[in-house]
């Protein structure tokens, strides 16, 4: 699971809702303080980029990162990823918050549910 998150290459195979067709470009900084971004394709052939920075990372545990769409800098959220040890897996929970308007809250619920899904079916691959 953390690899899912932290490792560019595997990240490009699951990143987005299921409208992503691709996810040509994946940047990380994994430090405190560094920076990611992440530039997904649409099959409607619009693309989406999205970067922030770190702000806390426990590996192999959490994640929390700002979050701003290059189309709207100055609307900055906050992402949580945890990873908690459950049996032989792990439980993923994944906070995203301080979102500009109810709008923004809806459209980040519907790309979260999509990638989660994604994300779901790459690690059900990656360890078949």
């Amino acid at each position: 699971m953390w690899r899912a998150w932290t490792d560019p290459q595997a990240l490009k195979l699951w990143f987005g809702p299921g409208e992503i067709v691709s996810v040509p470009l994946v940047e990380i900084d994994l430090r405190v303080g560094g920076r990611f971004r992440v530039t997904m394709l649409a099959d409607d052939g619009e693309t989406h980029d999205v970067s922030g920075t770190y702000l806390e990372i426990v590996p192999n545990r959490k994640l929390v990162f700002s979050w701003a769409w290059r189309s709207t800098p100055e609307r900055e959220s906050r992402v949580t990823v945890q990873i908690e040890p459950d049996g032989d897996g792990c439980e993923l929970v994944l906070m995203h918050e301080q979102f500009f308007d109810e709008a923004a809250r809806d459209g980040h619920n519907h790309g979260w549910s999509g990638a989660l899904v994604k994300l779901e079916e790459w690690l059900g691959s990656a360890t078949a």
